[in-house]
């Protein structure tokens, strides 16, 4: 036991993740027997994503303690995601038009697979303000739960001396939350383990034959977005070393990468920036929830790339005016995307439709990558993750709100 915990979790998280690749190539029969750890571990996040939203928001207003501050902060990072992911709905758009993954694609022999109709804007928008708290606890909706905390917060904050005993209350629940998160998170290397084992399993070789133009196209997008537009983030705007950020947070990549979920990702980002990264909790309780939900770095470069891979694939014309289309409605929707594995699919109707193309079309391009989305969603979930924390970090910066000390040195092993 004193040999296990000696080892640095992203280390052990990063062993269970390259076991599973080898059980998955050299006995894939053996896979579904080990995939209750990977639910189990799924479940076990997702239990968190919605107390954690709710009560660490809430704590971090009331740690604000102006509520002029909440307002500046909240704005600069609504700004900085809104600038991330219309710039990564380029970086796809660039990406696809380089690498033409959707030219000689045969959509046709592919079964259609229509998602439903997607949210109007004024559905997502009335949506915000739930009827029931606790029904918005038991869905998971989290653009309610949001909008919740930042009530809850700013009344304790108004309240004055009456609500401190509130406040207090507010700060010790979101610290057990976090103890919580730490000790799931010692299970995460058998999770990773299972979920990559059968992820693999189940069609990673069938990605590379069939799609693989795709598949390579998002992992240069993926790639793209976080050694460019995070790191000037980073350093241009925060002014600090990226080495540092990136080695801080492997864990909270591991795990989006092996859930595909920026929600079930938010427990684990936010113990990395509290303990690797210097972040403080008043800035990274507020930025980071509200990240999950806004920040998609990932879908929004996925999103731009499918919807070129589709106009490829169906021979329409890319003329300015149709990239302009597809980056405005990409970025729109990226913002709507529900932080889920293949929520972004569900969106590219709402795309398209915008440059012509039929309903029973897009069907088709969701029928021919549905297939093999969960190995091209894990892979896109990371930048997003990325995103999140890189955010987090730069505001925190701004604030002042910032270890250095902390964030320069090694996580501890």
């Amino acid at each position: 036991m004193r040999i296990w915990f000696g080892i640095a979790l992203w280390k052990r998280v990063l062993g269970g993740l390259a076991l599973g690749v080898l059980l998955a190539l050299l006995w894939p029969g053996a896979t579904p027997y080990v995939a209750f750890l990977g639910d189990l571990f799924v479940r076990a996040i997702r239990m968190l994503v919605a107390p954690i939203v709710l009560v660490t928001i809430a704590a971090g207003i009331t740690a604000l303690g102006d509520p002029k501050r909440l307002g500046k902060l909240g704005l600069r990072t609504i700004l900085l995601f809104a600038l991330t992911t219309a710039i990564a709905v380029s970086v796809g758009m660039i990406v696809a038009s380089l690498v033409r993954p959707g030219v000689g694609a045969q959509l046709g022999a592919a079964a259609a697979q229509a998602l439903g109709k997607p949210p109007t804007p004024y559905e997502q928008l009335i949506g915000i303000v739930p009827t029931n708290i606790f029904d918005a606890l038991a869905k998971g909706d989290m653009l309610a739960l949001i909008f919740v905390a930042i009530v809850i917060g700013a009344g304790t904050l108004v309240a004055g001396e009456a609500g401190r005993p509130f406040a207090v209350l507010l700060q010790s629940a979101s610290e057990v939350l976090l103890k919580v998160v730490g000790i799931v998170m010692e299970a995460a290397p058998f999770g990773v383990f299972a979920l990559i084992a059968n992820a693999v399993a189940a069609n990673g070789a069938a990605v590379f034959i069939h799609v693989g133009w795709l598949a390579l196209a998002v992992v240069i997008g993926s790639v793209v977005q976080m050694l460019f537009v995070h790191s000037l983030l980073i350093r241009l705007l925060a002014r600090l070393p990226v080495l540092p950020f990136f080695r801080g947070i492997v864990d909270a990549l591991a795990i989006a990468f092996s859930t595909a979920s920026s929600s079930a990702t938010l427990p684990v980002a936010m113990r990395v920036a509290e303990g690797n990264l210097g972040i403080g909790r008043p800035v990274f309780q507020t930025v980071l929830p509200l990240g999950a939900s806004i920040g998609k770095d990932g879908t929004a470069m996925y999103v731009g790339l499918l919807s070129l891979f589709a106009l490829q694939a169906f021979g329409t014309p890319l003329t300015p005016e149709v990239y302009a289309l597809v980056l405005l409605t990409g970025a729109l929707a990226a913002f709507g995307t529900a932080p889920l594995p293949s929520a972004s699919l569900f969106m590219l109707a709402a795309i398209l439709s915008a440059v012509g193309i039929a309903p029973e079309q897009t069907a088709l391009v969701v029928g021919f990558v549905l297939p093999f989305d969960r190995l091209l969603d894990m892979t896109r979930t990371v930048p997003s993750a990325s995103a999140n924390l890189a955010v987090a970090t730069t505001i925190a910066r701004w604030e002042g709100a910032l270890d250095e000390a902390t964030y320069r040195a090694k996580p501890v092993d």
